[in-house]
């Protein structure tokens, strides 16, 4: 999470969406970043108006607009599927060396996954509790030219984002009847994703 005092902005890092990327840009430009424990980097939007948003309107007496990342569901997830495969999770509940993409998807949309597909929710990740879109600003991922051009007004910085933490390359490709089985029990995130791409 990196907060900008000056400029009201709060960006919250929705893992596996590029926010390694941003802190390592614009980390020297921010009042705070959040780094470690992850509860509190990877703060939902939830978590930070309970907890930090009090704290810090109580310090500036300001309001602070929120700014979040979410990324194609299939491709986020994929992104998750390959980063779990390095070898330093062999052995590891987490790791997902010896599973299909097809398979860790199935084991995604249950409602209780094995812990190498419980990955979490770009939608409750951004959404408050009756599900509707809790930032003010919502990016898609694969458009990086929008949030770019946003952060350099906002920030008035030039941004040149580098490639970080990428995962490893592993086939991803998902059957027909998997992909339409996780858009149907899953289709928060798609919505969400769609809100991002139209803004």
């Amino acid at each position: 999470m990196l907060v900008f005092w000056k400029e009201n902005l709060v960006i919250l890092a929705v893992p596996k969406t590029g926010t390694t990327a941003l802190e390592g840009a614009l980390a020297p430009k921010a009042a705070m970043v959040l780094r470690d424990p992850p509860t509190i980097k990877h703060a939902p939007i939830y978590r930070y108006r309970r907890f930090l948003k009090p704290f810090f309107v109580q310090a500036g007496g300001q309001d602070p607009e929120t700014l979040a990342v979410v990324r194609d569901p299939i491709d986020w997830l994929g992104s998750w599927y390959r980063y779990r495969a390095r070898t330093d999770l062999d052995g590891h509940p987490n790791s997902t060396k010896n599973i299909s993409f097809d398979d860790f998807v199935l084991e995604y949309v249950k409602g209780k996954p094995e812990p190498f597909a419980n990955v979490g929710s770009q939608a409750k990740f951004v959404c408050d509790g009756d599900g509707q879109i809790a930032v003010n600003y919502l990016f898609a991922y694969d458009r990086q030219d929008r949030l770019i051009a946003f952060l350099q007004d906002r920030l008035d910085v030039t941004l040149t984002l580098p490639r970080l933490n990428v995962s490893p390359l592993r086939e991803t490709r998902l059957l027909p009847q998997v992909e339409a089985k996780l858009r149907d029990r899953r289709a928060a995130e798609f919505a969400v994703w769609e809100t991002a791409r139209q803004s």
